[in-house]
């Protein structure tokens, strides 16, 4: 799908639901939340959306979390999850007080953040502005922040700065999200300096965790971050593909399949 097409279709859906989330988004017009949220920065910039944490919204549309409802269907309720809250909810079960953990840049990464903000005693290492403007009210977390230059789009520090400020780290996990996985490529990703930092994440951490949503599921994107053989737990939601989730847990992938929003 060409670039104009495709943030037409995204326009129209904004316009016509006031508030859209990122992962709909990217489901609808069948591309990676990281073109979204350039398709989105595009569009603010002329007018026609307005971004938000989380998706868009029409101009003057409604406040994130209070999406309309279907034909025929009652508004949901305030805060009604995404999946890709369900699968960041799932994954904060899985950081302990105390830990040390790794996580790179991502939406859902992002999310993870938000939900681990009362821990106690946690220390997280992060290339991304997100997850470290997530943390910030976070006064018993030590975050570190990796070096590196800005990767304007994902909010991201890549580069050599970045993978040689994680060569002396090790963590007993990383939480890691990208723009596809299969049984045979593993996740991947489609920017090259992304890709850099998250190989360094994923080699500085004793266990590696990817957060996925189930569209993202069956696909391979360009650049390989984690082979398959290296990602210790898939954290993805219900509507995931069996035979895609079989694969992977016969790979050796321990599989978490998040309670439906």
């Amino acid at each position: 799908m060409f670039a104009a097409q495709r943030r037409r279709l995204i326009v129209e859906r904004v316009h016509a639901q006031g508030w859209v989330t990122l992962a709909d988004l990217a489901a609808a017009v069948d591309a990676s939340p990281v073109t979204v949220r350039r398709d989105l920065e595009a569009l603010q910039a002329e007018g026609l959306v307005v971004r938000r944490r989380g998706g868009a919204a029409r101009p003057g549309g409604p406040a994130p979390g209070t999406p309309p409802p279907g034909p025929g269907a009652p508004p949901a309720a305030p805060g009604a999850s995404s999946p890709q809250e369900a699968v960041a909810t799932l994954a904060a079960t899985m950081v302990d007080d105390g830990d040390a953990v790794l996580i790179g840049a991502g939406e859902t990464t992002r999310l993870l953040a938000d939900r681990l903000v009362g821990r106690r005693g946690l220390t997280v290492v992060t290339n991304s502005l997100l997850v470290a403007e997530a943390l910030a009210p976070a006064t018993q977390t030590g975050v570190v922040m990796t070096g590196g230059s800005l990767d304007g789009p994902t909010y991201a520090l890549v580069g050599s700065a970045a993978e040689q400020s994680l060569a002396g780290l090790r963590a007993r996990r990383a939480f890691l999200t990208g723009d596809g996985l299969t049984t045979g490529w593993g996740l991947s990703t489609a920017t090259m300096p992304v890709a850099g930092v998250d190989r360094a994440i994923a080699q500085a951490a004793q266990e590696v965790l990817v957060l996925a949503e189930s569209t993202l599921l069956g696909s391979d994107s360009l650049f390989q971050t984690v082979p398959t053989d290296r990602i210790a737990h898939l954290i993805t939601d219900r509507d995931a593909d069996p035979e895609i989730l079989a694969e992977l847990r016969r790979a050796g992938v321990q599989v978490h399949l998040a309670p439906a929003p």
